[in-house]
């Protein structure tokens, strides 16, 4: 290239190639710093080139992860507006949706069935009162119409016409006992001078109200699941009038002697092979150190034979916890609250949870109106 320079010069004096030499070597150390420049530039820009392609690969990233979570939020937003619009009853209906996907298929359409006894099916067999106690009513007729319409003559009783009904007599009556007393005759020192019948037992000593009365106030309350004030208002129209302070307050006094029935209830639920458990709010009115307000729960355990209730004041996995014994072997079916997860016997592993499918259900209905990409899966 020097050499191309050199013979492309004109002739001239050596005072101006000298010149025209300085000269061209400066303009080549202007070209190198312009180059070096360059250089510098072009290697801060791939500097920021790197840094700006990084950055928007974060962007990129936050960005999607952006949209996943709009996403996901909407889906959980048409999940809580369902649960919250939805239907809240536990029972099925045609017209319930709420548990169901848009497009599942319907059930056929059945006609209701028709009312009454049906042709193809064989009628009831008639009720049997033989049982009960009979009561004989003979029923004559009048004096004036025991003789002839035409000729007055007297007409004389033959057999008779029987028939039955069922009736129920419902009374209240005041049982009067009369203790007999009997007075000695001999002369014997240390015997006493008079000996009394044994008095009649009672349910609660020194009560008005005798033995059927709290019977009859039993089944009323725990197997017709009736309020006892009806009770009270039905026998008041049969005359007898008792105070609800005087049932509240003997309810008090027979309890105690339930409890070894129900301690030998709860002992035989918690020794079931498999249970279920379930709990809901009691509102107890009574003030408790160190609770607000009255919310309590109401903790059921079914057995295979029994039926065990606890009201406690908490819903903590204590209860179920302290129902079942420590080595119990059962097979326990729940909902997914968390309180029977923390049992120690599940932790254990001798208590085994089976979740309920109806609840199971309901997340892939919930995953498939939240979000409808996943509608076919669900």
């Amino acid at each position: 290239m020097d050499g191309a320079l050199l013979e492309s010069l004109p002739a001239t004096e050596p005072a101006d190639l000298s010149e025209m030499v300085r000269q061209l070597c400066r303009e080549v150390l202007d070209l190198r710093q312009g180059v070096n420049q360059l250089r510098r530039e072009n290697a801060e820009l791939r500097q920021q080139a790197g840094y700006w392609k990084g950055m928007h690969a974060r962007a990129v990233l936050r960005a999607e992860r952006l949209e996943a979570e709009v996403e996901q939020l909407r889906g959980e937003n048409r999940k809580l507006q369902d649960q919250l619009f939805g239907r809240k009853s536990e029972a099925a209906s045609p017209r319930d949706r709420s548990n169901r996907l848009e497009g599942e298929d319907d059930p056929a359409p059945t006609a209701p069935p028709k009312r009454g006894q049906r042709k193809d099916r064989p009628g009831p067999s008639r009720r049997d009162y033989s049982h009960l106690p009979v009561v004989e009513e003979l029923r004559e007729l009048p004096q004036r119409q025991q003789v002839c319409p035409r000729c007055g003559t007297a007409l004389v009783p033959s057999d008779t016409e029987d028939s039955e009904q069922v009736e129920i007599e419902v009374r209240a009556y005041r049982r009067r006992i009369r203790r007999r007393r009997y007075q000695r005759t001999c002369s014997c020192s240390d015997c006493p001078r008079t000996v009394t019948a044994a008095p009649a037992p009672k349910l609660i000593p020194k009560g008005v109200l005798g033995v059927s009365v709290w019977v009859e106030v039993l089944l009323d309350k725990f197997a017709s699941y009736r309020p006892t004030e009806r009770l009270l208002a039905q026998w008041r129209l049969l005359g007898l009038d008792v105070a609800a302070g005087t049932v509240a307050g003997g309810l008090g006094r027979i309890e105690p002697l339930f409890r070894p029935l129900y301690d030998a209830l709860l002992r035989r639920n918690a020794a079931a092979a498999c249970a279920q458990a379930d709990e809901t709010r009691w509102m107890v009115l009574v003030a408790q150190e160190g609770k607000t307000g009255y919310r309590w729960w109401l903790w059921v355990f079914l057995g295979e034979d029994t039926v065990a209730f606890r009201l406690d004041p908490t819903r903590s996995h204590e209860v179920p916890e302290g129902h079942f014994p420590a080595g119990a072997d059962v097979v326990l079916m729940v909902d997914r609250y968390s309180a029977y997860k923390a049992m120690a016997q599940v932790k254990r592993g001798n208590v085994v949870l089976v979740f309920c499918w109806a609840h199971v259900r309901r997340d892939f209905v919930k995953v498939g109106k939240g979000w409808p990409e996943h509608k076919e899966w669900a």
